[in-house]
């Protein structure tokens, strides 16, 4: 005799909300201040390389950065590390922050949602910018942090600039060229950062450190 027991009920599938929708395929915060960094990045690179009226062979030269990772930040088809970043600085002679930063002048007030974090390739050290635009073009201010046991190796920057770094929590080991610093909370340091330095955190927890980039005028 056939079974004639009636087949299981299917799993009712409650269809998605719009809300839910909308928050699946909206990009997320980390998303569109990135998009927001890489276009602006694009237009100051563009308008900074034109206005010395340097190619973008010319540039890849001057910095080290090759033509075709030039040409893909200008048409903000990648994100440049704050490596890169930072070569490309050196290589036009300006500031870092005109190159993540817009030029107004005026009091000026940066909100902390409005930072722009800049990472590491491998993700381990952040930079974030604490310089409202308006800020003296020679003087920048980032709050860095670095995970435990991790290091970052900066470029030397252009002639004449010099960092002041105070160790906020965690621990700090500094190398400039060949000395070496040991910094604890509340420790700062100053030095000529026109030679090539690192930044390591030997402790077994994240550090955070403010930083004070000043540029010869």
């Amino acid at each position: 005799m056939a079974d004639r027991r009636s087949p299981e009920p299917r799993a009712k599938v409650e269809p998605e909300t719009k809300r839910a929708r909308i928050q699946r395929e909206s990009p997320t915060g980390d998303d569109v201040g990135a998009a927001e960094l890489a276009r602006r990045v694009a237009d100051n690179l563009r308008q900074r390389r034109k206005s010395k009226g340097m190619s973008l062979d010319d540039l890849a030269l001057a910095s080290g950065v090759s033509r075709a990772a030039l040409s893909q930040i200008e048409t903000c088809k990648s994100n440049p590390t704050v490596g890169v970043l930072w070569k490309i600085a050196v290589g036009l002679g300006v500031a870092f922050n005109e190159l993540v930063g817009t030029s107004r002048t005026g009091a000026s007030v940066l909100r902390r949602q409005d930072h722009q974090v800049l990472r590491s390739v491998d993700g381990k050290f952040e930079s974030r910018p604490l310089s409202p635009a308006g800020t003296p073009p020679w003087v920048e201010l980032y709050e860095l942090r670095l995970l435990a046991r991790s290091s970052h190796i900066s470029e030397a920057h252009a002639p004449g600039t010099h960092e002041l770094l105070t160790v906020l929590t965690g621990v700090l080991r500094l190398r400039v060229e060949d000395e070496m610093f040991e910094l604890m909370p509340g420790d700062s340091i100053s030095f000529a950062a026109d030679r090539p330095h690192a930044y390591e955190n030997t402790g077994s927890g994240e550090a955070r450190y403010h930083n004070v980039i000043i540029y010869a005028r």
